[in-house]
C-alpha cells in the first residue's frame, strides 16, 4: 500500500509540473495535426436520486440520437418536446427536464453529456456540466491542434482537471487537511480519471432488469421470425398507481400515532403494505381504491391512444397480490353492453307475466315522486326494471340525489321487488354468475351443475358501487393471486363451470409453488377432482434440472419398490408350495421356472407406464374441464422453483411472492398468450 501511495504521489507531482518536452512556440507546429481533431459525439443522459444519490443513467441509443437530432435543429429548443422510453416519458428540451406521462413521478434532470469523470465510491462515470464540458472541448481541441498539452482548467467548484495528453486526463479533487492550527486546503487529492465521449465506457448502459426489459429481450429470442416479418410490434406495460392516492388521504398519519415505537421497520412495512388488505376491506376505502384503480385505467387508456392514434392492437391487464383481486372484483362487476340490451328485452316479457308493470305509479304516488312517471315511461322502466337500477342509472336519468335515495331504499328493501328482480337476472343471464350451492353437495367430475339448487351472490363487496371500464381488456393475469381465498371467506364455495367475465375472454392464475399468498381457483370450479396445476414450461424449453433428476428418482424408486415386492411374492410363492415326490422333482422345476412368468409380463408393462406417468398425468390434466372462465382453457400455472429455492421452501417465500415481475417464465407466458390472440405464435425451437 505505501509503494501505490509514493507512486500516486510522484505521479501528481510530476503531472503538475511542466514537461520540457512539449512545444511552447508557434514556429515548430505541425499543422497537419489539425487534421487528428474530430468532435466528440454526445449521448443524452437522465438523473435519478437512487438512495439519496444521484445517478445518472443514458438513454437508449435511439432517443439520444432523436434527442440530439431535436436539439441540432434550427428551430428553437424552448417548448420543443420529445417522446422517449416508448412514449412512457416526455423530454422537455428548453427546460432539460423529463416527465413521466402515465404515472406522477419527479421530473429529473437532462443532459446532453459529453465529457465524464469517474466517482469517488464507485467506478460509473458522472458527466460534467454541460457549460464546463464545452469548456474541457475547446480545451482539448486547441491542444490537439496545436499539440500543446498540460492544459490546466479549473472547475465551477474551484477543482483541477489536466490534459496530460488523449490517453491521460485527469481531474484532482480538492480535499481539506488539518493539523493543530486548523484546516489547511489542499491543491490536489486524489485523481480521477476524465473521459472524453461515451466510447469504451463498459458501465454507461445498464441493463433495467423488470417485466418490460425482460419482454424485449425474449421477443428476440422466441419472437424472431414475426419480429423480421414485421408481423408484431412490442408489448407496452405501463403500471396503474392506487397505491399513492390511498395513503394521502391521512391515514399515514393516524396510522402513526397508534403505531408502537418497538420493530420499527417491520411495522413500517405492516402500515404500508399488509394493512391495505384490512383497508380494501373496509367499506369507506374500498371504495376509494376501487375509484381510483377504474380511474387511473381508463385515464391511461385514453391518453395512450391520445398519444397513438394509430394503435389497433388488444389491451390487457395484469395484478399482483391485492391488485390481482381488485381487477377481479372490477371485472366480475362490469356489464356487457350486448348483455345489457338482452337484459331489457327479456325483463320486461318476465315482468308482464307478474303483473307489476301497473304499480309503479302507485309506488310514485307514495313516494311523492309522481313528476317522474313521465320520464320512467320514456326511458320503458317499469317496476321490476326499476328496481334493477343503481343510483348511478338514476343520476345518468337526471334525478337529484333526494329522490334517488328514496327510490333506492324503496324498490331495495320490498320483499316482492326482491323475488321479481332474482327471477329477473336469473332469467335474461342465464345464470351466468358464480354461484353458492345450499346445500353444499359434491359436484360430479364433469363440473356440471346436475339437479343441485344455486344461490347467486355478489362476489365483489355489497356496498361498494364499482366502475365501468371504457374498454374490453382481452386476458387478464393474475400473479401471486389470493382470489381464491377471499372468494372462499366471502362464503362462495363453488363457481359455475358456465360463468365467464362479462367483458374479458381470458383469465389465467399464476402463482409461484413456495408463494404464501397464492391460492388456486380450478378446485372451485371442479371440486369432486383432484388434479395438478399446469405447469409453466421454462423459457429455455424443458424442465428445470434438478425437477427432471427429482422426477426421475422417484420413478426409479417406484421400479425398485416393485422389483422387490415381485422378489418378495415370488420367494412367497416358493416358501408356501406344498412339497413333491421326488419322482417329480424335474417337474416341479420347470413349472416353477414358468409359472411366474405370466406374473412377470404385466410387471413391465407397469415399469414403462410408471415411467411415462408424467406425459399421461400431463394429458389427463389438460383435458379435465374446468369450465369457461377462461376460455374452456386451463386456469392455474405454476412456475418452476430454481434449484436453490428447492433447499428450503420457507426462506424463499417472501421473496417467492415477488419473484413475477422478474421472471423469465411469466413474461414468455404472457406473451405468448398475447400474441395468440393476434394469431402469432412462438418461434420453433431449432435442433
Amino acid at each position: 500500500m505505501s509503494a501505490v501511495g509514493q507512486q500516486e504521489e510522484q505521479l501528481s507531482q510530476s503531472d503538475l509540473s511542466p514537461s520540457s518536452n512539449s512545444s511552447s512556440s508557434f514556429e515548430i507546429i505541425d499543422m497537419d495535426a489539425a487534421s487528428l481533431y474530430e468532435p466528440v459525439s454526445p449521448h443524452w443522459f437522465y438523473c435519478k436520486i437512487i438512495d439519496s444519490k444521484e445517478t445518472w443513467i443514458p438513454f437508449n441509443a435511439e432517443d439520444s440520437q432523436r434527442l440530439e437530432e431535436a436539439y441540432g435543429s434550427d428551430k428553437d429548443c424552448n417548448g420543443r418536446v420529445v417522446p422517449t422510453d416508448g412514449g412512457r416519458y416526455d423530454v422537455h428540451l428548453g427546460e432539460r427536464m423529463r416527465y413521466a406521462v402515465y404515472w406522477d413521478e419527479l421530473a429529473s434532470e437532462v443532459r446532453r453529456c459529453t465529457w465524464f469523470y469517474k466517482g469517488d465510491k464507485d467506478n460509473k462515470y458522472v458527466p460534467y456540466s454541460e457549460s464546463f464540458s464545452q469548456q474541457l472541448e475547446e480545451t482539448y481541441m486547441l491542444a490537439v491542434t496545436l499539440d500543446e498539452w498540460k492544459k490546466k482548467l479549473e472547475s465551477p467548484n474551484r477543482e483541477i482537471i489536466i490534459l496530460h495528453n488523449p490517453k491521460l486526463m485527469v481531474h484532482y479533487h480538492l480535499v481539506a487537511r488539518s493539523d493543530e492550527w486548523g484546516s489547511i486546503p489542499a491543491e490536489q487529492g486524489r485523481p480521477r480519471t476524465v473521459k472524453r465521449g461515451v466510447e469504451n465506457i463498459s458501465v454507461d448502459i445498464p441493463c433495467v432488469n423488470d417485466f418490460r426489459g425482460v419482454s424485449l429481450n425474449l421477443l428476440q429470442t422466441h419472437f424472431k421470425k414475426a419480429q423480421e416479418q414485421q408481423q408484431i410490434g412490442r408489448v407496452e406495460f405501463l403500471p396503474v398507481n392506487w397505491h399513492s392516492p390511498l395513503h394521502s388521504t391521512g391515514v399515514d398519519v393516524d396510522l402513526r400515532r397508534i403505531t408502537l415505537p418497538s420493530i420499527n421497520r417491520l411495522r413500517h412495512f405492516t402500515n404500508d403494505t399488509i394493512l391495505d388488505v384490512f383497508f380494501y376491506n373496509s367499506p369507506t376505502y374500498c371504495q376509494t381504491i376501487v375509484d381510483t384503480v377504474a380511474s387511473e385505467m381508463n385515464r391511461i387508456y385514453k391518453l395512450f391512444l391520445q398519444r397513438n392514434p394509430n394503435f389497433k392492437g388488444g389491451v390487457s391487464i395484469a395484478g399482483h397480490s391485492l391488485g390481482s383481486l381488485i381487477l377481479f372484483d372490477l371485472l366480475t362487476n362490469q356489464k356487457d353492453p350486448l348483455e345489457e340490451n338482452d337484459s331489457e328485452k327479456v325483463i320486461p316479457r318476465v315482468v308482464l307475466d307478474q303483473g307489476d308493470t301497473l304499480d309503479l305509479e302507485e309506488d310514485l304516488k307514495k313516494l311523492q315522486l309522481s313528476e317522474f312517471c313521465n320520464l320512467f315511461k320514456k326511458e320503458k322502466i317499469d317496476k321490476a326494471a326499476l328496481a334493477l337500477c343503481t343510483e348511478r342509472d338514476l343520476q345518468e336519468m337526471g334525478i337529484p340525489l333526494g329522490p334517488r335515495k328514496k327510490i333506492l331504499n324503496y324498490f331495495k328493501n320490498g320483499e316482492n321487488i326482491q323475488s321479481v328482480n332474482k327471477q329477473n337476472q336469473q332469467s335474461a343471464l342465464g345464470g351466468n354468475l358464480p354461484v353458492l350451492s345450499e346445500k353444499s353437495k359434491d359436484c360430479n367430475s364433469t363440473g356440471g351443475a346436475g339437479n343441485e339448487e344455486y344461490l347467486d351472490i355478489s362476489i365483489g363487496q355489497a356496498s361498494v358501487k364499482y366502475p365501468r371500464l371504457i374498454y374490453k381488456p382481452d386476458i387478464f393475469f393474475a400473479f401471486g393471486s389470493p382470489i381464491g381465498m377471499f372468494l372462499t371467506v366471502r362464503g362462495l364455495k363453488r363457481i359455475d363451470p358456465n360463468y365467464k367475465l362479462p367483458t374479458c375472454k381470458g383469465f389465467f392464475n399464476i402463482y409461484h409453488p413456495f408463494d404464501p399468498v397464492a391460492y388456486r381457483i380450478e378446485p372451485m370450479v371442479v371440486p369432486g377432482v383432484e388434479f395438478e396445476p399446469m405447469l409453466i414450461p421454462h423459457h429455455k424449453g424443458r424442465k428445470r434440472m434438478h425437477l427432471e433428476l427429482r422426477e426421475g428418482l422417484t420413478r426409479m424408486s417406484m421400479d425398485l419398490k416393485n422389483n422387490v415386492l415381485s422378489s418378495l411374492r415370488m420367494a412367497w410363492k416358493s416358501f408356501t408350495r406344498a412339497p413333491y415326490p421326488a419322482l417329480q422333482a424335474t417337474e416341479a422345476a420347470a413349472a416353477d421356472e414358468t409359472e411366474p412368468e405370466p406374473e412377470a409380463v404385466p410387471e413391465k408393462p407397469s415399469d414403462v407406464q410408471a415411467g411415462d406417468s408424467p406425459v399421461a398425468d400431463k394429458e389427463e390434466a389438460a383435458s379435465i374441464n374446468v369450465g369457461m372462465l377462461n376460455g374452456g382453457q386451463r386456469i392455474d400455472y405454476v412456475l418452476q422453483e430454481k434449484p436453490i429455492e428447492s433447499f428450503n421452501e420457507y426462506l424463499f417465500a417472501l421473496q417467492s411472492h415477488l419473484c413475477y415481475w422478474e421472471s423469465e417464465d411469466t413474461v414468455l407466458l404472457v406473451l405468448k398468450e398475447i400474441y395468440q390472440t393476434q394469431g402469432i405464435f412462438l418461434d420453433q425451437p431449432t435442433q
